[in-house]
């Protein structure tokens, strides 16, 4: 059964489990976007084809929030919310070692390898990247990881995975950014836990928060 974190008539949030996809993908299993279709066609009796918008996505070994829309309406103005870098986005990581001071704004350079799956990071700017930002707050250090709580200021494809990685803080479990074990689900310890934005009808500030990651 799906969790759904927030909905009214334009927009639905719904908690990803780690090793789900947002949208459907061959040989994998149901995906997010077709469960909240269910749960739609189901709780407002809907006949036929459900109508939902992918505003966003995260990465499949990542869990956490993930907002949809209701309306081609919403759609189009969420999109344009992002773009316009008018969403507060946070998340909770489990790392290895400990980031260089207790908060810090990370900025880079990240090029993109489509045909490894894979993002660079560089301290300087460098031909087809493109500039990434993030904040971190340390919340606790206990022996050789620490948990961070991490705002996102730009949305670039595995862009959290990449600058934790280039600062030797390499996210618990993500063997393809440096960790040294995988987790046993293959889920990487990275959660997408809020997102804040004004409602694009409505134009009241909405909060949306999960619960906290087990890992934490």
């Amino acid at each position: 059964m799906v969790q759904i974190l927030y909905e009214d008539n334009h927009l639905i949030a719904a908690l990803k489990q780690s090793g789900q996809t947002v949208q459907p993908e061959p040989n994998k299993p149901k995906s997010l976007e077709e469960e909240v279709k269910q749960y739609i066609k189901v709780n407002e009796n809907k006949p036929g084809e459900v109508y939902l918008g992918v505003i966003h996505r995260i990465d499949m070994p990542v869990s956490g929030l993930v907002l949809f829309a209701k309306s081609s309406k919403a759609l189009v103005r969420m999109n344009e919310i992002f773009q316009k870098r008018e969403v507060e986005k946070h998340y909770i990581a489990k790392v290895h070692n400990r980031p260089p001071s207790a908060k810090g704004l990370l900025t880079h350079w990240l090029r993109r390898d489509e045909n490894k799956n894979f993002t660079k990071a560089f301290d300087e700017e460098v031909t087809k990247a493109t500039k990434a930002q993030l904040e971190y707050t340390l919340l606790k250090k206990e022996g050789k990881f620490s948990w961070l709580k991490i705002k996102l200021l730009t949305g670039r494809k595995h862009q959290i995975r990449a600058q934790l990685a280039y600062i030797g803080c390499s996210i618990a479990g993500d063997v393809k950014y440096g960790a040294q074990t995988p987790n046993r689900n293959g889920s990487i310890c990275l959660h997408s836990f809020s997102l804040s934005f004004i409602h694009p009808v409505k134009k009241e500030p909405i909060l949306i928060e999960t619960e906290m990651p087990t890992f934490l």
